[in-house]
């Protein structure tokens, strides 16, 4: 398939067409298996259970109180048993007898699923397999995905020269059953810039490609790879898909959405992943790192992930039914996060397709229940720190602080000495000026005196202990006093304003949400319908039946249920989490639906190479960066993104992977592209969020006085990992690229294709200045030869040079470009200053827009926004 690959001006006039090589869109279903033969055997799990989940369980599933007739088909031996009227809903062996055929093959009101009732209608071919499998014998399996992995032999294949390490092997063996020979290798250029948008979320530089070209040892791209794991924008990349899990973001979402500080767990997952923490720890320390032995602050810090939920600030919420959303929110993530299961289901009823109970969803909740949550109503905690938090200092902030409370104690010092030479005599007169005891008189009744005096002067005179007597005579001195206070009056003042200095720096200091265990948990209790206010009977802590069990002496606790998550023969962990690495590497994962491994999800297009995945991962110690390095070191990997009429045809939604999968990048890291490849990313690594530019009146729609202030500087230039993250109104370009507003845990982003998303790489701000910058870099450091520059600049974007007809386009690109700005100095004039950086003054001004123009045209190149 060829695309027509269009790109527009800044005003909307069509200026450029490029054809190139595009791959057809995702096929909605997967390639047909190998039943689609008539001699191939019926498989329960792969053929039998989709059909039964999607179109039966519905009413005759595990959920108990919407089962119809008394029918349960998800469990063989109630399928087997006749029902009232002695008919056997399934004969093995004999799909005559079997009324569930009788039933699906009806043509009248008896057919099932019934018709015109919101049931989904079986297919001729559907009708047909569950015929073949009843007359097969109607087996039955445990569901593929709650049975332990178990590593499967690798597969032996006729072209072993191509395989690079096992998952090849695994692919190749589909391929070659298929008849479907994989893609050649793809080009260096291509192999780099993709890398490096896998490892790095950023393009390679230049220099790092020609390096890379003219290196020609044999290991140059395993070295080339170990670079990118060793880099720290490696944790950046990868971060960027966890805090979509863990629904990270800047406010507390809901109705005030007022600003909360997480970004030091945010950084705190970009450290554990650029120190390659292992998987099992890291889940360990973030559901429950506060309730390790001697928790660090890098743990406590961890603990913070529990904390990512939204918080009701409204004026006027109960605090009790919030802390059950709270929890239901956490205990959902759970779900998705780590078991690959909609457990969220299970909130009103139990699960109608999986085996998950209403009462067993609640006791996993319950494992929440002692979480420390700010019992306060709204107007109580708008835009302050919601407890338990911790304050962590920068190392200049403690050297500042060190230093200004070192001079304040000394400042104390001095004040008690010369307090204690001060020689005080009453006056004897009613002036409290003047006399202590007239002061004593008035001073027993004023609320604002600290509280120790005010303790001290409520003992009669004659009664005060030395301390006490001491304490009231020294305030007395320095505060009250007419003749004291002169001597006093300015050492007070320094201290005052030490004081002022010390409070603002502490203030400064940044802090974070983490997780606090109660002495005793709330009660958890079965809510009928999911409402807080209809609870049912008490329920403890404990884990799905279906699952393993707690290992034994686990605690009771986050940490017991954390390191269930992760004992070695859990059947969905490690399945769930190398699935979803593949899926950030290939575009999805081997099980398209990242977060449902039940009957209703995706069955895996290669579930033997899953199982081998799993079980290596925790075979190598749950080690990540082990994971992407063996799958970006594989064949398959490395192919080509080339687009084949064979392969249209037989694998037209590349399940078989027998190309390169080729898909446009996250709204970040179109940012970041657009940055890099200008010369404007700011590369540094952690600290606050920062403010994009927005417009001035986007919140007007919402009647909301909220303040965004884009941030100045190179703080503007930081990569959108650190993008400040409103929940309830997500910064618009984000928004419209497709990313979630991680109110709630986000799996898997989706890729949608529409007109917005044009206008906001073509007009908005950050767009149209990086396509200046990038022009200003070229005129002023770029060769002076026209055609040197035209292939230099598509060269930077896309790693490679221009074909001839390419660069035919570029040179009447700029030449009309050129002719347009020269007649229009006010519209070259407002293009050329667009964005904070600093332009060149130097510069023509017609030239530098018509530069902007291409630079903005090549940025924008179906090329340069996908990963290839």
């Amino acid at each position: 398939m060829v695309r027509r690959i269009v790109a527009w001006t800044l005003a909307g006039v069509c200026v450029v067409s490029l054809s190139i090589s595009y791959p057809p869109p995702l096929a909605p279903d997967p390639l047909p298996t190998p039943t689609s033969s008539v001699s191939a055997s019926v498989d329960y799990n792969r053929d039998i259970l989709p059909i039964l989940s999607s179109k039966c369980f519905a009413c005759h599933g595990p959920d108990k109180s919407s089962r119809k007739a008394g029918l349960r088909l998800d469990d063989r031996a109630q399928a087997l048993a006749p029902a009232k009227s002695r008919a056997a809903p399934i004969v093995p062996g004999k799909p005559g007898d079997s009324e569930l055929v009788r039933r699906i093959f009806a043509d009248d009101e008896e057919r099932m699923p019934p018709a015109g009732k919101g049931g989904k209608p079986l297919t001729d071919a559907e009708k047909s397999l569950l015929k073949r499998w009843i007359a097969e014998g109607a087996t039955y399996a445990q569901h593929w995905a709650y049975l332990a992995p178990q590593r499967p032999t690798v597969p032996t294949v006729k072209d072993q020269a191509w395989c690079k390490n096992e998952i090849d092997a695994f692919i190749l063996a589909k391929l070659e059953s298929a008849g479907l020979p994989p893609n050649p290798r793809a080009e260096r250029e291509t192999l780099i810039r993709r890398l490096s948008l896998d490892l790095r979320g950023l393009p390679p530089s230049l220099e790092e490609v020609d390096a890379f070209l003219a290196d020609q040892s044999a290991d140059a791209y395993e070295q080339l790879v170990e670079r990118m794991l060793k880099s720290p924008h490696y944790g950046e990349k990868m971060a960027l898909h966890w805090l979509d899990l863990a629904r990270f973001g800047d406010t507390s979402g809901y109705h005030m959405d007022s600003t909360r500080q997480m970004w030091l767990w945010r950084d705190w997952v970009i450290d554990a992943f650029n120190r390659n923490m292992p998987f099992d720890q890291f889940t360990i320390e973030q559901l429950a790192g506060d309730l390790l032995p001697n928790a660090t602050t890098s743990q406590k810090i961890a603990s913070g992930f529990n904390r990512n939920t939204r918080f009701n600030e409204e004026g006027g919420v109960d605090p009790e039914e919030y802390v059950i959303r709270y929890n239901v929110d956490r205990t959902n993530t759970l779900g998705q996060v780590w078991l690959g299961m909609t457990v969220g289901c299970a909130e009103c009823h139990s699960h109608k397709y999986d085996p998950l109970s209403h009462q067993e969803y609640y006791q996993l909740f319950a494992y929440f229940t002692g979480i420390t949550e700010p019992m306060l109503e709204g107007s109580m905690v708008h835009d302050r720190p919601l407890p338990p938090i911790l304050k962590l200092a920068t190392p200049e902030q403690t050297k500042q602080l060190a230093s200004l409370r070192a001079e304040a104690e000394q400042l104390e010092k001095e004040i008690d000495k010369e307090l204690s030479r001060y020689k005080y005599k009453d006056q004897g007169d009613d002036h409290p000026g003047r006399s202590q005891a007239a002061w004593e008189k008035l001073a027993r009744e004023d609320i604002k005196l600290p509280a120790d005096i005010r303790a001290a002067l409520a003992v009669d005179a004659v009664k005060r202990d030395a301390k006490q007597l001491q304490l009231v005579r020294r305030y007395y001195l320095r505060r009250v006093n007419a003749d004291a206070r002169e001597m006093f009056g300015l050492l007070d003042r320094d201290l005052v304003e030490l004081s002022q200095k010390i409070k603002a720096i502490e203030d400064a200091i940044p802090y974070t949400l983490v997780s606090e265990e109660m002495k005793t948990p709330r009660p958890a209790h079965v809510l009928i319908r999911g409402d807080f206010l209809h609870k049912a009977e008490r329920v403890e802590r404990g884990v799905p039946a279906f699952l393993p069990p707690m290992p034994e002496g686990a605690p009771d606790n986050r940490l017991g249920l954390a390191r269930w998550l992760v004992r070695p023969d859990h059947p969905l962990t490690a399945r769930v989490t190398v699935n979803r690495l593949w899926g950030q590497i290939f575009g999805q994962g081997i099980v398209r639906t990242a977060a449902d491994f039940g009957s209703q999800g995706d069955y895996p297009s290669h579930p033997e190479l899953l199982d081998w995945l799993a079980t290596e991962f925790v075979r190598t110690g749950w080690d990540v960066k082990a994971m992407m390095r063996k799958i970006v070191l594989s064949a398959t990997y490395q192919q080509a993104s080339t687009h084949t009429p064979l392969g249209a045809k037989l694998d037209p939604g590349n399940r078989l992977l027998h190309r390169a999968p080729r898909y446009r990048l996250s709204a970040e890291e179109l940012r970041d592209n657009a940055l890099a490849i200008a010369g404007l990313i700011d590369a540094k690594v952690g600290g606050p969020s920062f403010m994009p530019y927005q417009p001035p009146d986007f919140y007007k729609y919402k009647n909301e006085v909220w303040t965004w202030n884009p941030s100045a500087g190179d703080e503007q230039y930081r990569r959108g990992v650190y993008a400040f993250w409103r929940r309830t109104a997500l910064h618009p370009m984000f928004a419209i690229l497709d990313a979630p507003s991680r109110e709630e845990c986000n799996s898997q982003r989706m890729r949608t294709n529409t007109p917005l998303q044009a206008l906001v790489t073509l007009n908005d701000p950050t767009f149209v200045e990086a396509a200046r910058v990038f022009a200003q870099h070229l005129l002023t450091h770029g060769p002076r030869d026209h055609d040197a520059r035209l292939a230099l600049a598509f060269r930077s974007a896309t790693c490679r040079a221009p074909t001839a007809e390419e660069m035919t386009v570029l040179r009447a690109r700029i030449q009309q470009q050129l002719v347009r700005f020269r007649a229009d100095a006010d519209a070259a004039s407002k293009l050329v200053n667009v964005g904070q950086y600093p332009r060149e003054a130097q510069l023509d001004v017609s030239e530098h827009a018509a530069w902007t123009a291409l630079c903005n045209l090549i940025l924008n190149l179906d090329e340069v926004m996908m990963r290839e």
